[in-house]
């Protein structure tokens, strides 16, 4: 798998370009050389030919037909090792001088032109096997002549040279897939160490930095672009940390205090009306509150980690205890609730969290679900992964907005007539990031005029094998002011 990736990354590729346009490169060269070397040794060949068919020409007309026999037998002789070939025989070919017996078989009908053939007995050649290249034409009278070369230790030739260039063209290649993985091998190392400290970074290690080599390099001059942005991006959390500091400090309290004169109030007032009217102000005083309380959590769960709190945890034992909370206010609303958790899924996690985010999702399920709805709870191990699932019947979330209900204060449409702050999911999402968890949404019931909706948390099981995962401020999930639980707080 890791050569496969390897193999993927832009940097190969880059290489293998280079490799192909090199290989290319060298082809032509090559294929070049080829050429000129063959071409020259084939028309010098031709140029032998023709010269000893120019002398036997003046040979013929100066001496006659027996005087071209004379010739043709003195050069016979004086080549004991038949490089050159010859045939002279009347029109019905029948011999009269040469050192082949019979014409070359299919080239008795060619006249001027050049032929290739191969010297075996079949032409009456005693040696072993071997080619030639030849000429054939006419002379007067009737009489045909052939001359020709042995061209075999050419032909050798040409096949080393093809071998040459084959084996070149093979370790050339090999060299530049071999130089090409080295190269990427080399980079990709490099933007992995840039990839794993960036990911290591969004997990909330915000003081990491990555490391540069002091060679000044494109990857050091990057390295150190993105370490003053990571520089400047910190400066600015601690910033708005500072402001929400200050905000807790300067706001909270004073909205505090007034929740608890206005409930004081409410004892002492007689009027029904009055009362009423303290009763709403005390209530819109829990939600600016529980709104309030809900956005700084989410900020120290996004900015902030803590792994003291981390410990292994039966998730079926957690969510069994979360619908024991919240089975009776859906048996309030005579909704079916309903529960498969499969035994002895474990995970590696804060309790609180988990338990905060487990109770928001039911209770959104409870909450967007109508009298007489379905939901049902599922607990659940895939592989290496442990599932938790919310499946109701309710008014669901429309395939448009599905990527936009985690963003802070998003609320759908049909659903801004429901009490609420649109935070909650913005809540479920920090925990689940936390904890390496990933949410994906889908249709109950898909098509239908109530779709509901599926929420399922994936995150890796415990698989005995201690895992550093990011974790959040160990608060208790406890609002800080009213004490009532987080999922109270955080409903969307």
């Amino acid at each position: 798998m890791k050569l496969l990736s390897q193999l993927r990354t832009s940097s190969f590729q880059l290489a293998l370009l280079y490799m192909v346009v090199f290989a290319t490169s060298v082809f032509l060269l090559l294929a070049f050389i080829y050429w000129r070397t063959a071409g020259f040794m084939t028309a010098q060949t031709d140029e032998t030919i023709e010269a000893e068919i120019a002398g036997l020409a003046e040979q013929y007309r100066s001496r006659g037909v027996n005087g071209l026999i004379t010739i043709i037998r003195e050069r016979v002789a004086r080549d004991p090792n038949a490089k050159s070939i010859y045939l002279l025989t009347t029109d019905d070919f029948l011999k009269l001088a040469g050192n082949v017996e019979t014409w070359p078989e299919g080239t008795r009908s060619s006249d001027g032109g050049w032929i290739n053939f191969t010297l075996n007995p079949a032409v009456g050649w005693q040696g072993p096997e071997r080619l030639a290249r030849a000429r054939i034409f006419e002379v007067q009278g009737g009489l045909r002549l052939l001359v020709g070369r042995d061209v075999d230790d050419l032909t050798n030739l040409k096949r080393v040279i093809e071998t040459a260039i084959n084996w070149g063209m093979g370790i050339t290649l090999a060299l530049a897939l071999l130089g090409g993985f080295l190269m990427s091998r080399s980079t990709t190392r490099r933007i992995e160490v840039i990839n794993n400290t960036s990911r290591r970074i969004m997990n909330g290690h915000l003081s990491l930095r990555i490391p540069t080599r002091g060679t000044e390099d494109d990857f050091d001059q990057l390295a150190d672009n993105l370490n003053q942005m990571l520089d400047r991006i910190v400066y600015l959390m601690e910033g708005i940390r500072h402001v929400s500091d200050s905000i807790a400090h300067d706001l909270r309290t004073p909205l505090t205090r007034l929740r608890n004169q206005l409930e004081n109030t409410l004892i002492t007032v007689d009027n029904d009306e009055a009362r009423d009217h303290v009763g709403q102000a005390v209530a819109e005083a829990d939600q600016l509150l529980a709104t309030f309380n809900a956005l700084l959590r989410i900020a120290r769960l996004e900015t902030r980690g803590n792994s003291a709190d981390m410990k292994v945890l039966s998730l079926d034992e957690l969510v069994s205890d979360a619908c024991e909370l919240y089975e009776a206010l859906s048996e309030d609303k005579e909704q079916s609730f309903s529960q498969a958790l499969e035994p002895g899924v474990q995970i590696e996690g804060d309790r609180d969290l988990l338990f905060q985010m487990i109770s928001n999702l039911i209770d959104n399920a409870i909450k967007y679900t109508p009298e007489q709805g379905a939901i049902n709870v599922v607990v659940r191990r895939e592989g290496t992964d442990a599932l938790f699932e919310v499946q109701d019947s309710g008014i669901g979330i429309p395939d448009d907005e599905k990527d936009q209900v985690f963003q802070r204060f998003y609320r759908v449409g049909k659903s801004r007539s429901l009490p609420g702050n649109g935070l909650g999911l913005s809540l479920v999402n920090a925990v689940a990031e936390i904890h390496q968890g990933q949410i994906l949404l889908s249709d109950t019931h898909e098509g239908e005029e109530l779709p509901g909706l599926t929420l399922t948390v994936r995150m890796p099981a415990y698989t005995g094998i201690k895992k550093r995962i990011k974790a959040a401020q160990p608060d208790g999930g406890h609002s800080a002011e009213d004490g009532r639980p987080a999922a109270e707080t955080g409903s969307a």
